[in-house]
């Protein structure tokens, strides 16, 4: 695991090569010289605390809404019963 520290100037700069570097490691970011945030990588996340993703937490996201969803139509047709 390795450990990045970026300025938050550096981080806005080039957040894409913050991202890549937060799943080798946490990244900290500083504001005037200082630690203020930490990114890491979502899986690391839910091991540090200890949390699954379950189906209602994933349709409960932001976003979530866009996606379509569209179930195949069920037809039930009833039949007489068969006592024989």
């Amino acid at each position: 695991m390795s450990i990045t520290t970026l300025s938050s100037r550096e981080f806005n700069q080039g957040s894409s090569e913050a991202k890549r570097a937060a799943n080798k490691g946490p990244v900290f970011i500083t504001d005037r010289g200082k630690p203020a945030h930490v990114l890491m990588s979502f899986a690391e996340y839910q091991r540090l605390t200890g949390q699954r993703r379950s189906i209602a937490d994933a349709l409960a996201m932001p976003g979530a809404a866009a996606g379509e969803f569209a179930p195949p139509r069920l037809n039930i047709e009833i039949a007489p019963a068969d006592f024989s």
